[in-house]
C-alpha cells in the first residue's frame, strides 16, 4: 500500500489540534455515553427503568457539556461544530 505523503505537513495533529481536541473532550465523552445508552435501547429485549432513566441522564449531560464548551470558548466551539 502507497501511502502520498507530504514532507510539509507534520504527521498527526498540530499542537492547536489538540488543544481543541483536549477542550472538546468532555462534550465527546458525553455523547459516547448518550450512544451506549441509545445501543441499550435498541438492543435490548427487555428495558427497565434504569435503562430508561440511563438514556435522560446521558442527554443531560451532552447538554450540559454543549452549554459548557460554548460558554467557554463560542467562537472556537462553533468552528469546531461546523468543521
Amino acid at each position: 500500500m502507497v501511502h502520498d505523503t507530504n514532507p510539509d505537513e507534520p504527521d498527526g495533529p498540530s499542537p492547536e489540534e489538540l488543544a481543541a481536541i483536549e477542550a472538546e473532550w468532555p462534550l465527546i465523552a458525553a455523547e459516547m455515553a448518550l450512544v451506549e445508552a441509545e445501543s441499550r435501547l435498541l438492543t435490548a429485549d427487555r428495558l427497565s427503568d434504569l435503562d430508561w432513566r440511563r438514556l435522560r441522564r446521558a442527554e443531560r449531560r451532552v447538554a450540559r457539556e454543549m452549554a459548557a464548551l460554548l460558554a467557554t470558548a463560542p467562537a472556537a466551539a462553533w468552528a469546531a461544530l461546523a468543521a
